[in-house]
């Protein structure tokens, strides 16, 4: 698999769980369905940019500060269309930025550190 398909399945996955955490803020409990999806598809827009970077640069903490940063950009934008709860949706949403970053620099290891692994 490689490190696109890493980023948009794993930022699937945690943005379908960062919307569902909506759940304990009551005043949004009608509007689950809208919140997990838009959340997961924050979190695909974050694994397929980060997705990219990963296979041009080989930094785990570019890699962080990159999901972070489109993740917290991207959080920022809803809670400013929504005009409420900024830190009930950029906190969650940044960590889940920072996780799909990490995600895509560590998994699949390059094919480099396998053949050099092999060589030993």
């Amino acid at each position: 698999m490689n490190k696109i398909m890493i980023g948009l399945l794993v930022g699937a996955l945690l943005g379908a769980i960062d919307g569902a955490t909506a759940w304990f803020t009551p005043e949004v409990r009608n509007e689950m369905t809208g919140i997990i999806i838009g959340s997961t598809m924050k979190g695909l827009i974050t694994g397929l940019i980060a997705g990219f970077v990963a296979r041009k640069v080989n930094s785990v903490a570019i890699g962080v500060l990159v999901g972070l940063s489109v993740q917290a950009a991207l959080s920022l934008a809803v809670a400013y269309a929504q005009g409420d709860h900024y830190l009930e949706i950029i906190l969650p949403g940044s960590i889940v930025g920072a996780i799909v970053g990490f995600a895509t620099q560590r998994y699949p290891a390059s094919q480099r550190s396998e053949v050099a692994t092999a060589s030993r």
